[in-house]
C-alpha cells in the first residue's frame, strides 16, 4: 500500500502512542474529520492499524505497546473501571493485584478504603498504596521489569503460592473472540495464573482496545474469572461466554 505522508505520520503516531483519535487527527492535520477517518479506514483496510471507537490503535504482536503509551490509552475508561471495581472490595478485605495500567486504576480507586491487606507485583501500585495506614502492602519477591516496575518469575509465583484471598484483580493485555485472555511476557502469565488459582473471587479489568489487540502467551479463559468489569463489551461472542459461564459482566460505559 502506497502511504500519503499524512498517513505515514498517523502510523508514526499509533507506534509511539498506542492509540490515534480521529478529533485530535483532525485538529494536528487541519483537515476534516471525515479525511481523517478515510485515512483511518485505508491503514486498517490493509492490516496496518485496527479500527476502534473515535480512531485506531497499533495492532500489537509479539510486543506491548510501550508502559507511556499504554497509560494513555483509554485512560478515561480505565478510571471508570477502577472505580467500579474498587467498589466491589468492601473494607478490611485481602486481595492480589497484578501488573498493568487498569489494574493501578483501582488501586488508585481503593485509597479511601480501610484495613486493605493488599498484595502486588507491580512497585506502582505498592508505592502508591504504601503512605495509607489504613491499608497493608505486602509485594512480592522476584525479577523488577524495567519498562513497567512490574514484578516476575518463578520467585513472585511461589510468594504468591503462600496466600489464599478474598479478591484477585488481574487484567490482560488482549482479549480474544473465543474468551481466551492474552499476554506478551511468559514469566508475567505465570505469575497471574498463580493469582487466579489463589483468590477466593477473581476481578479481570480490561477496556475494550484490549478486544481489537493480539498477543502470543495464554493467561487463561475468561470462564476462570467471576466478574469481568469493561467500558463495552464489543465482541458478542465474549458476551455470550460471560452469560453461560455466570461470569459477572460490568460495563461501566453502558
Amino acid at each position: 500500500m502506497y502511504l500519503t505522508g499524512r498517513q505515514e505520520e498517523i502510523l508514526e503516531l499509533a507506534k509511539s502512542e498506542g492509540r490515534v483519535l480521529v478529533e485530535e487527527l483532525a485538529q494536528r492535520f487541519s483537515v476534516t474529520p471525515q479525511t481523517i477517518r478515510k485515512d483511518l479506514n485505508d491503514l486498517c483496510d490493509a492490516k496496518i492499524l485496527n479500527r476502534i471507537h473515535g480512531g485506531a490503535i497499533f495492532p500489537s504482536g509479539k510486543e506491548n505497546v510501550k508502559y507511556d503509551a499504554r497509560r494513555q490509552i483509554a485512560a478515561p475508561e480505565k478510571q471508570a473501571i477502577g472505580k467500579a471495581a474498587a467498589e466491589l472490595i468492601p473494607d478490611n478485605a485481602s486481595l492480589f493485584i497484578n501488573i498493568g495500567t487498569t489494574t493501578e486504576a483501582v488501586g488508585e480507586a481503593l485509597l479511601d478504603h480501610k484495613e486493605l491487606m493488599v498484595i502486588t507485583n507491580n512497585i506502582n501500585v505498592a508505592n502508591r498504596l504504601r503512605v495509607f495506614p489504613s491499608i497493608e502492602v505486602v509485594i512480592t519477591g522476584g525479577v523488577v521489569r524495567g519498562s513497567d516496575g512490574g514484578i516476575v518469575g518463578e520467585a513472585a509465583v511461589d510468594f504468591i503460592k503462600q496466600f489464599k484471598v478474598d479478591f484477585a484483580v488481574i487484567g490482560a493485555s488482549a482479549i480474544d473472540h473465543d474468551g481466551a485472555l492474552l499476554d506478551f511476557d511468559f514469566r508475567e502469565v505465570k505469575v497471574a495464573q498463580a493469582i487466579i488459582a489463589n483468590a477466593r473471587h477473581v476481578i479481570l479489568v480490561s477496556d475494550s482496545t484490549k478486544f481489537e489487540r493480539t498477543a502470543p502467551v495464554r493467561i487463561g479463559h475468561i470462564s476462570q474469572v467471576q466478574t469481568f468489569i469493561t467500558d463495552r463489551c464489543t465482541l458478542e461472542n465474549v458476551r455470550k461466554i460471560c452469560v453461560e459461564q455466570d461470569v459477572r459482566l460490568i460495563e461501566t460505559d453502558a
